[in-house]
């Protein structure tokens, strides 16, 4: 599909119809994903001509577009650059003000990076829930301890 049938592909199924919402909604969605600037010119063009980090800001485009109460991003960053991985990590940052935003990630310092709570799961049970900073600094659990310090996984 291309970029634009992307973004509108959610709002579509959720009955919107007339062209000029359809553009307003990509645009929008696009500009909050901080992908606007790079793909304005070619929103017909097919997605997989983007790079890996665009993909990803896509997604989130996709998700933006249906102005969801909570986003679900399973590791959000995993096989990107660097750059695009900051770049993603910007965007979490911008939209967590708006969004409830919950990430799944074996990345630890992406994880202290971006998130304000933070759960521990080991064999499907929560071993420790807490404020970030908390878990990353002093966790209650020796098993949190030795996860986030490499000691284990």
């Amino acid at each position: 599909m291309s970029i634009f049938d992307n973004v509108a592909y959610g709002p579509r199924v959720h009955g919107v119809r007339g062209r000029g919402r359809l553009e307003e909604i990509v645009e929008a969605s696009l500009k909050a994903a901080a992908l606007w600037d790079e793909v304005k010119d070619r929103l017909h063009s097919p997605a997989l001509d983007l790079s890996g980090g665009q993909q990803q800001r896509l997604c989130i485009a996709r998700v933006l577009a249906v102005q969801p109460e909570v986003i679900l991003m399973d590791e959000p960053a995993s096989a990107l650059d660097p750059a695009s991985t900051a770049r993603v990590e910007d965007l979490i940052h911008a939209l967590k003000g708006e969004y409830t935003i919950v990430i799944v990630t074996h990345n630890m310092q992406q994880a202290a990076r971006v998130s304000d709570e933070t759960a521990f799961f080991l064999s499907g049970e929560m071993v420790e829930s807490g404020p970030s900073r908390q878990i990353f600094t002093t966790p209650r659990d020796k098993r949190t301890e030795d996860y986030i310090t490499g000691r284990f996984g």
